[in-house]
């Protein structure tokens, strides 16, 4: 029988020799605007001062691999600050109270269409009411209509004189109405990206060893001060780095758990001001004048009014609740039944963290005849098996390797992605779900890039060996902020890596969920696990690449 194949085995291999892996594509380019960064910048600016590689310790690379790496680290460069955090008050920082946003007037005069784009210029100002005269703040734009349940991510472009557009494309006819928040002023930016170039380490795990009656706790991570003898855990096929401190009377082999994460904060005087909620951190900015346009319908023949200042739209956006994408996909509706008939035959494969764990839980919960194997696992981390014998169906969850902030997992299901994949024989019948970017947000996005580079490696692989099977990767997505997520995982971090993450499969035959668009474009609140109807949309965008409309 087919679940007898997939039962649970021991998957990492100690005796193989780390592959040379050959760059698929170092720098792709592609229209798909689903892969396209929501933020953008005008012009590009320095990355700032080289991160601190000190105790971080790097495979090293092949040329390919390190011009790639290179030129994202360039690509995700952020605006710098041009003072210090710590050389200025709260008083000459953005402030949301006093900054706002206008609605450019149309090139219709004064009406828009479907169609057509709509432009809204930003101005910040300190808290003195002073307009900034440089870039780097976080903003997110939306358009919506709650009455219509209709909403669209808009695209963010700093002008680096403390001025920001944002553009949004008109989608739906009627009452449209413009939200722009900052999410962080540039001076917090500034102290997040120093903290992980001088405390990679902030966050910070433990394994306990044990050998009969002995047993010893020490600190693991990946970026590990070398204050005293180190196990090297780093897995010997993807070259994954890992260590922690050698136990005093135990051997590194007698590792049985994986304990995470723990948290130092070492943030310097007043640099806690700049993360207030309510204050400076996700506030609306408000209108200086109107904040809604209504938007009349498309007229036969009428040539689209686009704006010069982007050059890519939404990947998609909801009306009447519902997402529509626009890369070319109907997003179909799925019930009970229509799932079931959908995955029939299907084995669908989930790696990654608890965002995907998300999507596990709702397929167990929504198909009855779905069946869930008691593995005797983690909660958090799994592994997690269910299987509908009647229709075929088996679906399974592994969480990444580490870094992972789950608590107690053994270390006998670490695992990580890439050898999860190179052990799948894949087919028309196997889906691959992929999510793996929140618990990467405190460490140098080197370590982010190398692990992708060897899950790329083995999506590439499995393509390769079986065309047929469906890959599905899920994106970053905003979250509620309070200062332990902040420093931790603020939606700066997770835009960063979002990025990271569409460069990095841009090109590949895989299907793209956009989570960042699909929280943001929605009325409720952004959560680091997104409520159930947005979670339903996502649902029913991967069951559309599943089991695509048939023409007519």
């Amino acid at each position: 029988m087919k679940a007898k194949a997939c039962v649970r085995r021991e998957y990492c291999a100690i005796f193989l020799t780390l592959a040379v892996f050959v760059l698929i594509f170092v720098v792709r380019h592609m229209d798909d605007p689903e892969f396209q960064p929501k933020v953008i910048f005008a012009p590009r600016v320095s990355s700032g001062p080289a991160m601190n590689r000190s105790f971080c310790t790097f495979q090293p690379l092949s040329p390919q691999d390190a011009l790639e790496e290179r030129l994202i680290l360039d690509s995700t460069a952020w605006p710098e600050t041009p003072l210090l955090p710590a050389l200025i008050s709260l008083e000459q920082t953005s402030d949301p109270a006093h900054s706002t946003f206008t609605i450019l007037p149309g090139r219709r005069g004064g009406q828009w269409h479907v169609g057509d784009q709509l432009e809204v210029m930003i101005q910040t100002c300190d808290f003195q009411g002073r307009p900034k005269k440089s870039g780097g703040d976080f903003l997110l734009a939306r358009l919506h209509n709650r009455t219509l349940e209709a909403g669209v991510a808009g695209q963010v472009v700093d002008h680096l004189n403390g001025s920001y557009s944002a553009v949004f494309s008109l989608l739906w006819e009627g009452d449209a109405q413009v939200e722009v928040t900052l999410v962080h002023p540039s001076e917090a930016i500034s102290v997040l990206d120093r903290l992980t170039r001088e405390q990679p380490d902030r966050i910070y795990f433990r394994s306990l060893f044990r050998s009969g009656s002995l047993s010893e706790t020490t600190i693991c991570n990946v970026c590990l001060r070398p204050t005293e003898p180190l196990c090297n855990h780093t897995d010997l096929r993807t070259g994954d780095p890992w260590f922690c401190y050698k136990p005093k009377n135990l051997s590194c082999d007698a590792r049985i758990n994986h304990v995470g994460g723990e948290y130092k904060q070492n943030l310097k005087a007043k640099e806690e001001k700049l993360f207030q909620s309510g204050v400076n951190m996700k506030v609306s900015i408000r209108a200086s004048g109107p904040s809604n346009v209504t938007v009349l319908p498309k007229k036969g023949g009428q040539l689209k009014v686009k704006s010069s200042t982007v050059t890519s739209g939404p990947s998609g956006y909801y009306y009447q609740g519902l997402w529509r994408a626009l890369s070319g996909i109907t997003v179909r509706q799925f019930n009970e039944s229509a799932i079931t008939e959908c995955l029939k035959g299907k084995a669908v494969h989930m790696y990654g963290d608890s965002t995907v764990r998300q999507w596990f839980e709702f397929l167990n919960a929504a198909l009855p005849d779905l069946k869930e194997f008691d593995l005797h696992s983690s909660k958090q981390g799994g592994p997690f098996m269910a299987l509908d014998y009647a229709n075929n169906i088996l679906v399974t969850f592994r969480c990444h390797g580490p870094p992972l902030r789950f608590s107690n997992i053994p270390t006998r299901e670490l695992c990580y992605i890439a050898n999860e994949l190179d052990g799948l024989v894949g087919d028309s019948n196997t889906v691959v779900v992929i999510g793996i970017w929140s618990h990467f947000s405190t460490f140098p996005m080197a370590i982010y890039i190398r692990r992708l580079q060897s899950i790329r490696r083995a999506v590439v692989r499995l393509l390769d060996r079986a065309p047929g099977t469906l890959v599905v990767i899920r994106t970053a997505n905003p979250k509620a902020l309070t200062l332990y997520e902040t420093i931790t995982n603020s939606d700066w971090f997770s835009l960063q890596r979002d990025k990271v993450l569409r460069a990095m499969f841009k090109g590949l035959n895989v299907h793209l969920i956009d989570a960042w668009e699909m929280s943001l474009a929605h009325y409720l609140p952004h959560n680091l696990h997104p409520q159930p109807p947005i979670i339903t949309n996502m649902i029913n965008h991967i069951l559309s690449y599943i089991c695509p409309q048939k023409d007519g």
